[in-house]
């Protein structure tokens, strides 16, 4: 049977719920949003004369919800515009309408009663065949759908969302006793291909598997940092960005997430797992009894394991439990992982450490792993399923089994012993059987070990991706220190960047003209891509830096031009370039992306033209784009000078699109000719595919521009009046009037006395003469400088 979602509707629209509803209007599905009716009127309410009768009154509690979710910072929906998607209402007046849906989503409160209640009242105006799901995060799912008919408990079971459902990847669906596997089937390939999801089917088990095996960690920690001494900094530091994790770590995600929240699941966990052989860690220690007591829950209470006070940041002090300044956290293990780029590479060196921290991370991977090995099969059949739900669900870089992998199986074991722990019999079934790794790469495809077939197999699902950790040796044809070419198949070759924060830098530049080299010579297509947190925060400062500094401004001039000549080879090449940019894409990572023949981007791709916070305006084509792109949209009757004044506007602001769908917006990506693509394991492949579809169409090298239409002195004089009105109005600094001119003049095509067709080149010497001037003043270096060394902009 052939399933469509043309229609969903939410029931409950608090935090989660309407979430949910943004992420499906995210996809483009319509939703219907409904919750309760309020039972007493607000002051306002009765002060302007309304009724319990009152439409607005009646759809209250759904509307507010809705419009505090779309106020909210990270935004729950890729563009403003797509909240229209969504209507709202109430249950006792709107519920008949979810007859007209594809799927019903229930997202009320936490308690199996009120949930059996709602399920009771859906059924009576459900038309059987439709998806009923319920986005719970630990009752049990074989006790929801009770007395309820055998059509929909078929169509039943649990999709468990983690919040906020637009950035987190993780989709646990977990069967109910009667759930058909057409149904199981549907979700999971719905959840990844349409919600960009990682779908993992999980057991009924309490938490599942994210949330069983996440709390465990959390409350792991709790009481391994008073056995060991540890301040919440230290371990802060310790569980961060060096082994892979978010930045906010262990104590900043609890306070960010809400103390109140673990505590709940960590009790749920105690009284539903009897039988776990971890069951006392999830008894909560008593530090975390006070800090519920004083309601210290973190952000939502405003205090937590970190106070704010005025601008300084206060810490908890487990022993006294009083707040103090925070302490700097050093350790010499991980002054050894500094020149280990990738967090995998790092835990062998951590487990070694001889001070604190290799004592921590010995006590914590052990812990881990032990935990872990003994979930399967209670929780979890597949190893890889826990690894899957940890990256999506946690944000962890690496799953435990991958970063047990990384130690070394028999190593693990080892350490394990010395802690007093063993791994579960499994394991050294699979040692002993020859096997050495839980997972193996063969022929590009990752594979995992099977504990029912005591073999490698081909983790499910990988069909649709190409992952370049599987393909960057066996598939080079190239590579320098900063980029490395794959071949894709098919005629398509990749190139991806491996300089820090993929900044481009000479070695990026000459990879990708040996790409173009390659592809035109040998090949049909290529794509710039890569799978690491960003695709490009732009041009490598620190050079440009460096050679202003000592005002080397020849090599400055040739290092400039030779990043506008290769953008230029990226738009005139004669194969189809496709950018695949998602992530940070800022300055020379957008400029790319402007001048590929298509963009592919993921939906998570936070792009814009920035070079304005460093003192300087975009000098690898990106000024000359966005005045080509402006000329481009002048129509007849249009007053051009306000077309243009938008386009210079997206640089001057240093705007950046929070999502793709934005970027649209700001004339950065084009429709009509750029796509986006939801889930990101997905963007490789997708842009291979389309770099095919062009080259299969008989793929024409483009003619170069010599008809771009600039304004002269009419728009150079309107801009300089802006620029003197906003300093005058002290919205700006001279500095910043300074750079605004310069920019001004690159898009005016100069002080010209009348409207005139210019090539593409003419713009070029412009803007690179713009950017070197800019590069001779104090006040941008000093800008560069704080970039560099503080990681934000400066306004001097």
């Amino acid at each position: 049977m052939k399933r469509l979602i043309k229609k969903v509707a939410v029931i409950g629209s608090g935090i989660m719920g309407s979430g949910i509803a943004c992420h499906f209007a995210n996809i483009g599905v319509e939703v219907l949003l409904l919750d309760i009716v309020p039972r007493e009127l607000t002051d306002a309410e009765q002060k302007k004369g309304l009724t319990l009768e009152s439409k607005v009154v009646r759809n209250r509690v759904v509307n507010d919800h809705l419009a505090n979710a779309l106020k909210s910072k990270p935004s729950p929906i890729y563009d403003q515009k797509f909240a229209s998607r969504i209507t709202t209402g109430n249950t006792e007046d709107d519920l008949a309408k979810i007859k007209d849906v594809d799927w019903i989503i229930e997202v009320v409160v936490e308690r199996l009663d009120i949930k059996q209640k709602v399920f009771e009242q859906i059924e009576q105006y459900r038309k059987p065949g439709t998806l009923i799901t319920s986005n719970t995060s630990g009752i049990p799912i074989k006790f929801m759908s009770e007395g309820r008919s055998e059509d929909f408990q078929k169509h039943f079971c649990g999709t468990h969302f983690f919040n906020p459902a637009r950035y987190l990847k993780l989709f646990e669906i977990i069967p109910g006793p009667q759930t058909s596997s057409e149904v199981l089937d549907f979700l999971n390939n719905y959840g990844e291909k349409f919600l960009g999801k990682t779908s993992v089917v999980a057991k009924d088990t309490p938490a599942f598997i994210g949330n069983r095996i996440g709390i465990f960690g959390i409350m792991s920690l709790f009481h391994l940092v008073k056995d060991m001494g540890l301040t919440i900094e230290e371990v802060d530091k310790l569980t961060g960005p060096v082994i892979g994790r978010p930045k906010s770590a262990t104590f900043r995600t609890v306070d960010v997430v809400g103390l109140d929240t673990l505590v709940h699941v960590a009790n749920g966990l105690y009284e539903n797992c009897p039988q776990d052989e971890a069951h006392d860690l999830f008894k909560l220690p008593d530090f975390i009894n006070t800090m519920m007591t004083n309601n210290w829950l973190g952000s939502k209470t405003g205090q937590g394991f970190y106070k704010k006070v005025d601008k300084d940041i206060l810490s908890l002090d487990l022993d006294t439990l009083e707040y103090r300044a925070a302490k700097k956290a050093s350790f010499a293990t991980l002054e050894l992982t500094k020149t280990i780029d990738k967090p995998i590479d790092r835990f062998k060196v951590l487990v070694k450490g001889k001070d604190k921290a290799g004592e921590f991370y010995r006590k914590n991977f052990t812990a881990m792993f032990a935990y872990v090995s003994n979930r399967i099969p209670e929780i979890s059949d597949d190893l890889y399923k826990i690894d899957d739900a940890m990256k999506a669900g946690f944000g962890w870089e690496n799953g435990p089994f991958e970063i047990w992998d990384a130690i070394g199986v028999a190593k693990g074991i080892e350490l394990m012993q010395a802690e007093g722990l063993a791994p579960a019999v499994w394991v050294t079934e699979m040692l002993a059987s020859g096997n050495d790794s839980f997972y193996t790469v063969k022929d590009g495809i990752t594979h995992y070990y099977n504990i029912a077939s005591k073999s490698q197999v081909k983790v499910p699902g990988q069909d649709a991706f190409i992952i370049l950790n599987n393909i960057r040796e066996s598939k080079k044809i190239w590579s320098n220190s900063e980029s490395v070419i794959q071949d894709l198949g098919d005629g398509i070759i990749n190139i991806e960047f491996q300089s820090k924060m993929n900044s481009i830098g000479g070695g990026v530049i000459q990879g990708i003209n040996k790409a173009i080299d390659l592809a035109e010579k040998e090949y049909n297509g290529l794509v710039i891509g890569n799978q690491a947190a960003n695709f490009s925060v732009g041009a490598n400062l620190a050079m440009i830096f460096m050679m202003a500094v000592e005002q080397e401004y020849d090599e400055l001039n040739m290092a400039i031009k030779a990043f506008q000549d290769t953008m230029m080879r990226v738009r005139y090449s004669g194969i189809p370039v496709i950018a695949a940019p998602h992530g940070m894409t800022l300055g020379g990572g957008c400029e790319m992306s402007m001048h590929a023949d298509k963009v592919v981007a993921a939906a998570e791709t936070y792009i814009g033209l920035v070079e304005f916070g460093v003192g300087v305006i975009p000098g690898g084509g990106g000024s000359k784009e966005m005045a080509l792109r402006a000329a481009d949209t002048f129509h007849k009757n249009d007053v051009e000078l306000n077309v243009l004044q938008e386009y210079f506007l997206t640089i001057g602001m240093a705007k950046v699109a929070t999502s793709a769908y934005e970027a649209y917006d700001l004339g950065i990506l084009q429709k009509g000719k750029d796509v986006v693509v939801v889930n990101k394991d997905r963007q490789i492949a997708e842009a291979k595919k389309h770099a095919l579809l062009m080259a299969e169409a008989g793929y024409t090298q483009p003619v170069k521009r010599k008809d771009i239409k600039v304004l002269g002195k009419q728009a150079l004089g309107m801009f300089l009046v802006g620029t003197d009105s906003m300093e005058a109005g002290k919205y700006i600094s001279e500095h910043d009037k300074k750079i605004a001119n310069k920019l001004a003049y690159v898009m005016a095509g100069g002080d010209l006395s009348e409207p005139t067709l210019v090539n593409e080149q003419y713009l070029l010497d412009l803007e690179r003469e713009a950017f070197l001037s800019l590069c001779t003043e104090r006040k941008t270096l000093e800008r560069i400088q704080f970039m560099l060394t503080k990681g934000k902009p400066l306004r001097n």
